[in-house]
């Protein structure tokens, strides 16, 4: 049966009491995310809607959805708080979308471990966390509406991951309890190494519905703005300060003169024309940072605690990772932006290079990350859009130039990051979805699969 020919208002009758919502409006809002940053997915997937949206405010109801739509063979795409910028979570086939933002207890805390229930906002788990003086070990720069849930089925880094790397090292996620789409789902917790294919999967091998997540104890931290003379001098100073393994730090992102004329409320703080990295460090390491900073040309230009944000000017880190983009793009919406990792022991002539070679075409953007205990930089830099074609010459340049890109502008798994089959994930898609109705039309090796 097609999404078109299911009656919706039977099917919210026959899930209630679960909570359906069938109004338009909110049907299309709670349809989209972010994919508009990329001038290629919004033209491809503006259109999308689901036909019914279901707020399952418990594990139970989450079981009894997924066993009513699996009969009527309904397609079921979840969702968080829609934070993510690829259409993770965009329905592409209609159907039901399974809005888990209700489902969103805080469990318990021991040993430095959380147990939450995957529709839990980062921010309200460190409510709880942080006055036991644990917190994140890393969150995305959406950390005040990201949802944990969405963020370990979508996301991969963020704030934090100078020191933790990113969801898929090794220890970074303990545990989850996920449920299955078949005749009678199966609730399924995965412990350890066993997490991974669950993690960074869209949702499209089962609907995770519990987490265990180590924290890190939890620090006073100072945010700071240093200014240099150029890109280069900021790259190098970021470095250094990334391989500084005694200076405890939470962020270190470099942004070039281009790129910081569009954070606003920061600009009466920071001298025009200069590159600039925004960094979050521990108190008890604010001295040799400073210190650091000074010894590499850099001048610390705005500085404050975290904690004593102003509604002028928000945390730094709203500052950084794809906020970064999403400055940029309310000033100019022909703005888009990439994604690609500068690596390996000559990662700062890399980036160099890709700098020489765009210019003012592609702004640079760099968060630097450990990727397997390493330090390097994530380019997140900024693209002036002219067209699709040139945006790909621009990413062939970098893959030719060994500088990888999990592009941004496509919402199929493989294609945004991996660029190859996860064999673990498509035989555990086997095993959870054998209809292949979770969030279809988002794993190209399970539509090769079946054609």
């Amino acid at each position: 049966m097609t999404a078109a020919a299911i009656d919706w208002a039977r099917v919210a009758s026959d899930l209630a009491p679960i909570g359906c919502v069938a109004d338009r409006a909110l049907v299309r809002r709670k349809s989209r995310d972010f994919f508009w940053y990329s001038p290629v997915l919004n033209e491809r997937l503006k259109h999308v809607r689901a036909d019914l949206v279901v707020c399952p405010a418990d594990e139970a109801e989450v079981v009894r959805t997924l066993a009513y739509c699996h009969a009527h063979r309904i397609p079921v795409t979840p969702r968080g708080a829609g934070t993510g910028n690829y259409g993770q979570a965009m329905p592409l086939e209609g159907g039901v979308v399974l809005d888990l933002s209700g489902h969103d207890k805080f469990l318990w805390l021991e040993d430095g471990v959380a147990r939450v229930q995957a529709g839990l906002k980062l921010a309200d788990l460190e409510a709880h966390s942080l006055p036991r003086g644990w917190e994140l070990r890393f969150h995305p720069s959406t950390r005040r509406t990201a949802t944990i849930g969405g963020f370990v089925a979508g996301g991969s880094g963020g704030i934090g991951s100078i020191q933790f790397g990113g969801l898929r090292s090794r220890g970074n996620v303990r545990a989850l309890r996920l449920v299955t789409m078949e005749a009678e789902p199966n609730v399924i917790e995965l412990r350890d190494d066993d997490v991974m294919p669950a993690v960074h999967a869209y949702g499209t091998n089962g609907i995770i519905t519990e987490l265990e997540m180590p924290l890190a104890r939890s620090w006073p931290w100072r945010e700071a703005a240093v200014s240099f003379a150029d890109i280069g001098a900021a790259t190098a100073f970021a470095g250094a300060l990334g391989e500084a393994d005694g200076v405890v730090k939470k962020l270190v992102a470099v942004c070039d003169a281009a790129t910081v004329r569009y954070f606003t409320p920061l600009l009466g703080h920071l001298p025009e024309g200069k590159a600039v990295a925004l960094c979050i460090v521990a108190d008890p390491s604010w001295e040799a940072f400073a210190g650091l900073a000074q010894a590499m040309g850099g001048i610390v230009s705005f500085e404050r605690a975290v904690g004593a944000e102003t509604d002028s000017i928000p945390p730094i880190y709203e500052f950084t990772w794809n906020h970064t983009t999403l400055w940029a793009l309310k000033t100019d919406r022909t703005i888009t932006y990439l994604q690609c990792l500068f690596g390996g022991p000559d990662y700062l002539d890399r980036i160099a290079r890709a700098v020489a070679q765009f210019g003012d075409e592609t702004p640079m953007h760099l968060e630097f990350s450990r990727v397997n205990g390493r330090v390097a930089a994530f380019g997140l830099q900024l693209v002036r859009y002219t067209s699709r074609e040139r945006l790909y010459e621009i990413i062939g340049w970098l893959e030719a130039n060994g500088i990888p890109v999990a592009d941004p502008h496509t919402y199929i798994l493989e294609d945004g990051g991996m660029k190859q089959v996860d064999e673990a994930q498509l035989a555990f898609k086997r095993r959870a979805d054998p209809l292949g109705l979770l969030n279809p039309g988002k794993m190209k090796s399970w539509r090769q699969q079946c054609s």
